[in-house]
């Protein structure tokens, strides 16, 4: 998995793939939210049926100071994979993709991926110092990993924050919101869209929207028209059909796609996606038809 994010014609390649095959309206880069990790030196390995591995967690002062900061030369392999799918692209855009903050030093923190997020909790609560310098350090690679992938080509940027959901609201305030604002703040000179995306996360969108961004991603559990007035209906929306519904019947989905479709007409706009990943058992098929659904529901036509 890693390798192939680093091999810029495959990551090219896999990231032009879904939209040949599924005729989506953009492309989402090929990436893993630990590859800046691994770009910076971090000894990081994906293991099948785990997830990430990190060789050497980062509990201590001690650790943190071995870390390097994240060089421009090491970004190449990164930069040349974008440049070559937008070349591909044409005018179809390319978001660019990363790991927020917090998700991404809990991984750091933890070793591999975690139910209780123990480690994590303790450096929060007990050395909140290290915890802020920990985060100051992902937040930094985090925003120059970024900021190369629109200025190599990519139109959209999005700040994935899978973890994220496990806090209160006042525990993101204090000890994740900083972090995730400089990473926006690394990008926000650009002329790109910012988009910030959790899971579980419908306690924490005020929050959120507050680090920066200027499209707000929604995962299935909360209905976007419902997200939107706690939003104050300013802002985009992005989301937010049921993945799990990929796997059911026909009638299923359609009926949802059309509920998200039309409870995103209160955002001022609304980027039409899952509410999270695809299942690794959905059938491809599932989702070219169901693009084409979307497209003919969205057209004059379909209205």
């Amino acid at each position: 998995m890693l390798d192939s994010c680093l091999m810029p014609e495959l990551a090219a390649e896999i990231t032009l793939q879904p939209v040949r095959r599924h005729h989506v309206d953009a492309a989402i880069f090929f990436s893993d939210i630990v590859v800046p990790l691994k770009l910076a030196g971090v000894d990081v390995d994906i293991v099948p049926g785990v997830g990430p591995v990190i060789a050497h967690p980062v509990r201590t002062a001690a650790d943190l100071s071995e870390l390097a900061e994240l060089e421009s030369s090491a970004l190449e392999p990164i930069t040349a994979a974008v440049a070559l799918t937008v070349a591909e692209l044409g005018t179809t855009p390319l978001v660019g993709f990363a790991g927020a903050p917090f998700t991404v030093a809990s991984y750091l923190i933890e070793g591999r991926p975690s139910r209780d997020y123990a480690h994590t909790r303790n450096m929060m609560r007990t050395d909140p110092g290290l915890w802020h310098a920990v985060l100051a350090w992902v937040g930094r690679t985090t925003g120059t990993f970024l900021r190369a992938q629109a200025l190599a080509g990519a139109s959209a940027l999005q700040l994935f924050d899978s973890w994220a959901g496990a806090l209160s609201q006042e525990q993101y305030r204090e000890f994740v919101l900083p972090h995730s604002t400089a990473v926006f703040d690394a990008v926000k000179d650009l002329p790109v869209p910012r988009v910030h995306f959790g899971t579980k996360t419908e306690h924490l969108l005020i929050a959120m929207r507050e680090a920066g961004a200027t499209v707000m991603g929604v995962d299935q559990f909360t209905p976007l028209d419902v997200a939107s007035a706690m939003l104050g209906d300013d802002i985009p929306l992005q989301g937010n059909i049921d993945p799990a519904l990929l796997s059911g019947s026909w009638e299923a989905l359609t009926a949802n796609v059309i509920d998200v479709i039309d409870r995103g007409k209160r955002a001022p706009g609304h980027v039409v996606n899952l509410g999270h990943g695809v299942p690794p058992e959905t059938d491809p098929q599932v989702l070219t038809d169901m693009v084409a659904f979307i497209h003919e529901y969205q057209s004059p036509e379909g209205q």
